[in-house]
């Protein structure tokens, strides 16, 4: 016996918003919070150090220590770990080791898009209970896939904490996050955006798939399917499994390039808000594109069943790209061909252009304006 609620869950455009996931309402508060953290800089002086302002309203804080930089950032996984506990109770199988990659990814992935080599991740592991910890698979898979990306990115697991928050975190859940440290070094590997600018090339790196951004929505797609999670998205891949597909970590392509002595202009990882992320340099750019990567299929079938168009698609999903890097025209090739070499596919996608703050993806004829993206 089922039950429906008034409206047909299984007809109709499905929204992010709609999946219980409001960006109107999220982004004044951080708007709000940078403020006030803007405020506190201050303090810097008194131990003989400054902030970089620039980073500001970038993915991760940079903060001048004399002879080298400093960047650092945290970040929630968010609900990744509730599309795994589902798949374990049909399966059987635990999938936290490559929960743990995407909670690692998350932090990493923002930390390099100011130009830092990630040094040291620490871990939050918050559980409803002291009992998570005693599923002795589960728990053993998580610290081998945390000790695993750890040794893909070459940073140190400094430590962590794994609080039991009976009457916060839900019984039989995890709320998991991690926060990471770096260093630039030398000075002029910082990047902040002040070096962007007219005829820059915009590489875009493969994603390996949803990563670890719009799961709400996923999730709530799951009472459009079938077989729920294990509706075949292609022949032998069902969609649980394709959604836990581990999110990429990109610092090793990130840490290339610099060795073959490329410093990108700017960087941004694309994940809450979509391709609107390429729009986060505070500068006025058109970012003009000109090669759309293939969509992978697990956000494809997202995009259908959810009956969204290009437009709201790309507003919310990854579709295909994880990453961009912003670098001189005639580098762009090499950038590519040294992603590939790391094992993620890469295109020379589009060019910035001065004038209207806009991203024009002209093979799908859509634009986002500067009204599309509120982060500072």
């Amino acid at each position: 016996m089922s039950t429906h609620a008034p409206h047909d869950p299984s007809s109709g455009t499905l929204s992010y918003e709609q999946a219980g996931v409001n960006y109107d309402l999220i982004d004044p508060l951080k708007i709000s919070a940078q403020r006030a953290a803007a405020a506190t800089a201050v303090h810097m002086s008194a131990h003989g150090f400054t902030e970089v302002k620039a980073s500001r309203g970038e993915s991760a804080y940079v903060v001048d220590v004399g002879l080298f930089y400093i960047a650092s950032i945290v970040e929630c996984l968010g609900t990744k770990t509730l599309v795994a506990d589902e798949m374990a109770t049909l399966t059987g199988k635990s999938y936290y080791d490559g929960i743990a990659q995407d909670t690692i990814a998350m932090a990493v992935n923002d930390l390099i898009t100011v130009g830092a080599t990630p040094l040291v991740v620490q871990a939050y592991w918050a559980a409803g209970g002291s009992d998570w910890f005693g599923d002795a698979q589960r728990a053993q898979s998580l610290v081998a896939g945390w000790k695993k990306a750890c040794d893909v990115c070459q940073v140190a697991w400094g430590g962590g904490e794994t609080p039991a928050l009976a009457g916060i975190v839900e019984g039989g859940r995890i709320d998991l996050a991690a926060s990471c440290t770096g260093l630039i070094n030398p000075k002029e590997r910082l990047s902040v955006g002040d070096k962007l600018g007219a005829g820059d090339a915009i590489v875009l790196l493969a994603s390996s798939g949803i990563h670890a951004n719009g799961l709400s929505l996923a999730r709530k797609l799951t009472e459009r399917l079938p077989q729920g999670y294990l509706t075949e998205v292609q022949p032998g891949l069902t969609y649980g499994d394709a959604l836990l597909a581990p999110t990429t970590l990109y610092s090793p392509v990130t840490e290339a390039i610099y060795k073959a002595g490329i410093t990108p202009h700017y960087c941004a990882n694309i994940t809450g808000h979509g391709w609107r992320k390429l729009l986060r340099h505070p500068g006025k750019f058109t970012y003009r594109i000109h090669t759309v990567p293939p969509v992978t299929p697990v956000l494809k079938f997202m995009q259908e069943h959810a009956q969204q168009d290009d437009r709201e698609a790309y507003s919310t999903l990854n579709m295909g790209a994880g990453f961009a890097i912003f670098v001189k025209a005639d580098q762009a090739a090499k950038v590519v061909e040294i992603a590939k070499s790391c094992g993620i596919e890469a295109w020379d996608a589009g060019r910035v252009e001065d004038g209207e703050k806009q991203l024009l993806i002209e093979p799908l004829n859509i634009r986002f304006g500067d009204d599309d993206l509120q982060l500072r």
